[in-house]
């Protein structure tokens, strides 16, 4: 045999020997679709969650196999651009039901934005997600309920959590503190300047989406509601249930890793906290963080 021979067909037994080793190293959720089940089909349906007066626009990603599926509340962050999406079909081929809404005045949802407001939608959803009728229809267990968040996801996830004990456990990817660490130390000297600190701030984040505010109005609701946002201050609130902080090298992983500091005092065991070296976006780790989060859901389900 010539030794180009030897050397392709080396390649090709190497190809063939490694490809399945890497293939089982990642979720079968990742890599596969699921077997089509004819009695309880996967699923996609569009709805409206009402949430003070507004009508939400909402979607949701129906698991496969009999019913009720545990739940997955995905929530987006600001303005939205990179919605997960890809990471909601990864769940729900996970055996979880994935639900996505726009907050009041974000995406065509009406109503005008604010972060207090997208606090209030996000117990809306969760409620919405608890009515037993709306639970039958979804094929969803209305006791089974996860936040996942995506930067300012991450911040109204880890806070909403708090205020809510029968939330099961939290995702945190990027998770924002939308400038409420600074603010805790501002005197009123600095407020004007610090407020348009932030406004210039999330104005280069990008308003388009959003209805009803302004880069302004959000910074002083940020300055305002300062002390009762305060981050360190949710953890004795989440030390009994499981998170998981992803983070990126988008310069938020001192915020998250003092919140993880926080949950450990606070005496959470159960924290998983992952560094990714890419973006906020995770544009080059979309494979490795569906991976970070099936893994964590995968385990809640065995506990």
């Amino acid at each position: 045999m010539s030794t180009l021979k030897i050397i392709a067909a080396s390649m090709l037994l190497c190809a063939a020997f490694f490809h399945p080793l890497h293939a089982q190293q990642l979720p079968t959720a990742i890599t596969t679709d699921p077997a089509h089940d004819k009695t309880n089909p996967a699923a996609f349906e569009t709805f409206q969650i009402p949430s003070h007066g507004a009508l939400l626009n909402a979607l949701a990603y129906i698991a496969p196999g009999p019913a009720p599926h545990p739940v997955v509340l995905l929530l987006h962050g600001f303005p939205g651009n990179e919605k997960n999406l890809d990471l909601a079909q990864a769940i729900r081929r996970d055996g979880w039901d994935v639900v996505y809404f726009d907050y009041r005045g974000s995406w065509g949802s009406p109503g005008d934005f604010s972060f207090t407001h997208s606090i209030e939608d996000t117990h809306s959803a969760i409620a919405y997600l608890r009515d037993p009728a709306n639970a039958k229809k979804l094929h969803s267990d209305p006791s089974s309920i996860v936040l996942v968040g995506h930067s300012m996801g991450g911040f109204i996830a880890r806070y909403v959590a708090a205020q809510d004990p029968a939330i099961k456990a939290v995702g945190l990817i990027s998770a924002a503190d939308m400038g409420v660490d600074r603010a805790q130390s501002i005197k009123p000297d600095q407020r004007d300047a610090a407020v348009a600190a932030l406004a210039s701030h999330l104005a280069a984040e990008g308003m388009a989406p959003l209805a009803g505010c302004t880069p302004e109005s959000l910074a002083k609701e940020v300055v305002a509601n300062a002390t009762a946002w305060n981050i360190p201050a949710l953890a004795p609130k989440l030390a009994t249930r499981p998170m998981l902080v992803i983070t990126s090298d988008d310069g938020l992983a001192p915020s998250n890793d003092a919140f993880v500091e926080a949950l450990h005092k606070a005496g959470n065991q159960e924290v998983t906290a992952i560094h990714m070296a890419t973006d906020h976006s995770y544009s080059d780790q979309r494979i490795a963080l569906e991976k970070a989060v099936l893994d964590s859901l995968d385990h809640l389900q065995h506990k």
